[in-house]
Protein backbone atom coordinates (compact mmCIF):
# COMPACT_ATOMS: atom_id res chain seq x y z
CA UNK A 1 0.00 0.00 0.00
CA UNK A 2 2.55 2.40 0.72
CA UNK A 3 4.43 1.73 -2.09
CA UNK A 4 1.66 1.86 -4.40
CA UNK A 5 1.46 5.33 -2.97
CA UNK A 6 5.28 6.04 -3.48
CA UNK A 7 5.12 5.22 -7.04
CA UNK A 8 1.96 7.24 -7.79
CA UNK A 9 3.48 10.26 -6.09
CA UNK A 10 6.97 9.48 -8.06
CA UNK A 11 4.08 9.72 -11.76
CA UNK A 12 2.29 12.68 -10.92
CA UNK A 13 3.48 15.51 -12.97
CA UNK A 14 0.22 18.51 -11.76
CA UNK A 15 3.11 20.83 -10.31
CA UNK A 16 6.31 19.76 -12.28
CA UNK A 17 5.24 22.90 -14.47
CA UNK A 18 5.40 25.27 -11.31
CA UNK A 19 8.55 23.55 -9.81
CA UNK A 20 10.10 24.25 -13.13
CA UNK A 21 9.20 28.09 -13.32
CA UNK A 22 10.54 28.53 -9.88
CA UNK A 23 13.89 27.19 -10.88
CA UNK A 24 13.99 29.30 -14.14
CA UNK A 25 11.99 32.59 -12.67
CA UNK A 26 15.29 33.97 -10.39
CA UNK A 27 17.96 33.57 -13.18
CA UNK A 28 15.27 35.11 -15.84
CA UNK A 29 13.94 38.26 -13.24
CA UNK A 30 17.65 38.51 -12.50
CA UNK A 31 18.82 39.22 -16.13
CA UNK A 32 16.27 41.44 -17.20
CA UNK A 33 16.59 43.40 -14.21
CA UNK A 34 20.07 43.41 -15.23
CA UNK A 35 20.16 44.12 -18.43
CA UNK A 36 17.48 47.29 -17.49
CA UNK A 37 20.27 48.72 -15.09
CA UNK A 38 23.08 48.38 -17.44
CA UNK A 39 20.76 50.42 -20.18
CA UNK A 40 20.30 52.79 -17.67
CA UNK A 41 24.22 53.43 -16.63
CA UNK A 42 24.86 53.23 -19.85
CA UNK A 43 21.84 56.01 -20.90
CA UNK A 44 22.93 58.23 -17.77
CA UNK A 45 26.64 57.99 -18.81
CA UNK A 46 25.52 59.17 -22.51
CA UNK A 47 23.71 61.82 -20.78
CA UNK A 48 26.33 63.14 -18.99
CA UNK A 49 29.07 63.00 -22.07
CA UNK A 50 26.42 64.95 -23.88
CA UNK A 51 26.21 67.69 -21.16
CA UNK A 52 29.77 68.10 -20.38
CA UNK A 53 30.94 69.14 -24.19
CA UNK A 54 27.56 71.52 -24.28
CA UNK A 55 28.92 73.32 -21.37
CA UNK A 56 32.57 73.27 -22.51
CA UNK A 57 31.47 74.48 -25.60
CA UNK A 58 29.32 77.22 -23.80
CA UNK A 59 32.39 78.51 -21.90
CA UNK A 60 34.78 78.03 -24.49
CA UNK A 61 32.50 80.36 -27.13
CA UNK A 62 31.63 82.73 -23.85
CA UNK A 63 28.18 82.29 -24.74
CA UNK A 64 25.62 84.46 -23.04
CA UNK A 65 24.36 80.80 -20.64
CA UNK A 66 27.83 81.04 -18.90
CA UNK A 67 29.05 84.42 -19.70
CA UNK A 68 28.33 88.23 -18.52
CA UNK A 69 29.48 90.88 -21.50
CA UNK A 70 31.95 88.63 -22.56
CA UNK A 71 33.76 87.09 -19.79
CA UNK A 72 33.49 83.97 -18.37
CA UNK A 73 30.80 83.65 -15.49
CA UNK A 74 31.14 80.32 -12.95
CA UNK A 75 28.04 80.77 -11.41
CA UNK A 76 26.20 80.89 -14.66
CA UNK A 77 27.77 78.29 -16.07
CA UNK A 78 27.32 75.83 -13.03
CA UNK A 79 23.34 77.07 -13.54
CA UNK A 80 23.66 75.86 -17.25
CA UNK A 81 25.40 73.06 -16.54
CA UNK A 82 22.42 71.61 -13.92
CA UNK A 83 19.52 72.92 -16.56
CA UNK A 84 21.23 71.36 -19.32
CA UNK A 85 21.34 67.96 -17.49
CA UNK A 86 18.03 68.47 -16.25
CA UNK A 87 16.82 68.70 -19.47
CA UNK A 88 18.05 64.57 -19.92
CA UNK A 89 16.40 63.83 -16.58
CA UNK A 90 19.00 64.05 -14.39
CA UNK A 91 19.86 66.14 -11.25
CA UNK A 92 23.70 67.04 -11.19
CA UNK A 93 24.40 68.76 -7.55
CA UNK A 94 27.13 71.47 -7.57
CA UNK A 95 29.65 69.19 -5.81
CA UNK A 96 29.64 66.72 -9.75
CA UNK A 97 30.75 69.30 -11.36
CA UNK A 98 34.28 70.81 -12.18
CA UNK A 99 34.15 73.81 -14.38
CA UNK A 100 38.09 74.77 -15.53
CA UNK A 101 38.01 77.76 -18.16
CA UNK A 102 41.95 78.08 -17.97
CA UNK A 103 42.48 74.07 -19.07
CA UNK A 104 45.15 72.64 -20.49
CA UNK A 105 43.68 69.21 -22.51
CA UNK A 106 45.69 66.98 -24.68
CA UNK A 107 48.93 69.56 -23.91
CA UNK A 108 47.85 72.41 -25.29
CA UNK A 109 46.32 75.58 -23.02
CA UNK A 110 43.85 77.58 -24.02
CA UNK A 111 40.88 75.11 -23.36
CA UNK A 112 37.52 74.98 -21.36
CA UNK A 113 37.48 71.90 -19.61
CA UNK A 114 34.17 70.08 -18.01
CA UNK A 115 34.17 67.47 -15.78
CA UNK A 116 31.19 65.31 -14.11
CA UNK A 117 31.38 63.01 -11.86
CA UNK A 118 27.63 61.88 -10.95
CA UNK A 119 27.03 58.67 -8.59
CA UNK A 120 24.49 56.39 -10.40
CA UNK A 121 22.10 55.04 -8.04
CA UNK A 122 21.14 51.85 -8.68
CA UNK A 123 17.34 50.46 -8.49
CA UNK A 124 17.82 46.95 -7.83
CA UNK A 125 20.96 46.70 -6.32
CA UNK A 126 21.16 43.25 -5.65
CA UNK A 127 20.86 42.19 -9.54
CA UNK A 128 24.33 44.41 -10.34
CA UNK A 129 26.01 43.14 -7.67
CA UNK A 130 29.13 43.69 -9.83
CA UNK A 131 28.93 47.27 -9.80
CA UNK A 132 27.97 47.56 -6.67
CA UNK A 133 24.73 49.85 -5.09
CA UNK A 134 26.24 53.37 -6.55
CA UNK A 135 29.11 53.86 -8.61
CA UNK A 136 31.15 56.93 -9.82
CA UNK A 137 30.27 57.36 -13.70
CA UNK A 138 32.98 59.95 -15.41
CA UNK A 139 32.08 62.17 -18.17
CA UNK A 140 34.63 65.14 -19.59
CA UNK A 141 35.13 67.34 -22.55
CA UNK A 142 37.43 70.22 -23.40
CA UNK A 143 36.42 73.34 -25.56
CA UNK A 144 39.00 75.64 -27.05
CA UNK A 145 38.74 79.03 -25.72
CA UNK A 146 37.57 81.62 -28.66
CA UNK A 147 35.01 83.56 -27.16
CA UNK A 148 32.84 85.95 -29.19
CA UNK A 149 35.73 88.22 -29.27
CA UNK A 150 38.68 85.86 -30.78
CA UNK A 151 37.13 83.90 -32.84
CA UNK A 152 37.45 79.95 -32.70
Amino acid sequence: MIHNRFVSFRRDVRGATSVEFGFVAVPMLMFIFGAIEFSRAYWTQSSLEQTAATVARCMGLELSNCAVNNVYNAALTQSYAQTVAGKWGLTLPASDLTLNSTASCGGVSGFSQVTINHTFNSMVPGVVTVLGHNFVLTASACFPNGGASGGV
